[in-house]
């Protein structure tokens, strides 16, 4: 049963079009991920689902409601938290949870049993007293997503939600999210992180405003076509320069390694051995890898590669 759907969904800012014919679904009890760099239309595709934006063409569908026609239904069913959710610095962590209860208007009978359920969840309870502004970003993060659930909703979207939070923190978060899972919620997340889209089920490569691929991440890896190599040289930006020049494939450039994109592996690599010697340049590796998201994403951007 599809959870959330989009069909050719648009939205345009004057003369820039932010989403550009986004179609996409999203099965119950899912954690689809979308993916994509500043700008690529994420959060505008968050708020155009959770019925702050309207659309400028397109439908969507969220829980079976239009968000045309429908959106102050459909907020009553989600919970959504934005990059910058609105926590009250000033009140303490309990505080900040029965504020939302009284703003989703959570039944009082149950109310207490549904916070402490949460502040155990988020790991939280022992810092309920705590003032919302003297929370670490980790624990804010996981406050803002207890505040999202106070009232049990059935789609959770959530936009860029570790951002900025260290790498411990992070993994909490996820394990959280798993567990929400567990319990048959639908997760939409956004994130800039690709090494996180390898959380989802399925994931969708958002780039200003369209849509690259959907799928899992395996099916998303099993896009790219030909063989990646992996190559470590001296002077590799050097190295970067002359392959692109050479048109040996695409050549994308990860610290001190150079991945490229050649059709057909034994030919690619004599290839590019023949460029480095005949340039002077040592070779130390050159091997074929399994491609990760990173390349994927480089490889399917316009001039991606660097």
């Amino acid at each position: 049963m599809e959870t959330v759907r989009t069909q050719a969904l648009t939205r345009h800012f004057g003369d820039l079009v932010a989403l550009d014919q986004l179609t996409v679904s999203v099965a119950e009890g899912e954690i689809f991920g979308l993916v994509g760099p500043d700008g690529a239309g994420k959060t505008t595709t968050m708020r155009l689902l959770t019925g702050i934006l309207a659309p400028s063409s397109g439908e969507a569908w969220v829980d079976g409601l239009d968000v045309r026609t429908q959106p102050e239904p459909i907020k009553g069913r989600i919970g959504y938290m934005a990059q910058r959710f609105g926590l009250y610095p000033d009140l303490t962590v309990q505080e900040n949870l029965d504020f939302y209860a009284e703003l989703y208007e959570v039944p009082k009978a149950g109310r207490n049993e549904r916070n402490d359920r949460l502040l155990d969840f988020s790991n939280l309870s022992p810092f309920k007293r705590r003032q919302a502004g003297n929370l670490s970003g980790g624990m804010k993060q996981k406050l803002g997503l207890a505040c999202a659930l106070i009232h049990t909703p059935r789609v959770l979207f959530l936009d860029e939600p570790t951002n900025g939070v260290d790498p411990v923190s992070r993994r909490d978060f996820w394990r959280i999210l798993y567990q929400l899972q567990q319990e048959g919620v639908t997760i939409f997340v956004s994130t800039a992180y690709l090494d996180e889209a390898e959380r989802c089920n399925r994931i969708g490569l958002l780039h200003q405003g369209r849509l690259l691929a959907c799928d899992t991440v395996e099916g998303v890896k099993g896009l790219l076509r030909g063989s990646l190599l992996e190559l470590r040289c001296d002077q590799p930006r050097r190295a970067s320069g002359l392959l692109r020049t050479a048109q040996l494939g695409t050549v994308a450039l990860f610290g001190d390694r150079l991945h490229i994109l050649v059709e057909k592996a034994d030919e690619g690599r004599l290839a590019i051995e023949q460029v480095l010697r005949a340039e002077g340049i040592p070779l130390h590796d050159l091997r074929v890898i399994e491609p990760t998201l990173e390349d994927v994403f480089t490889s399917a951007i316009p001039g991606g590669a660097a």
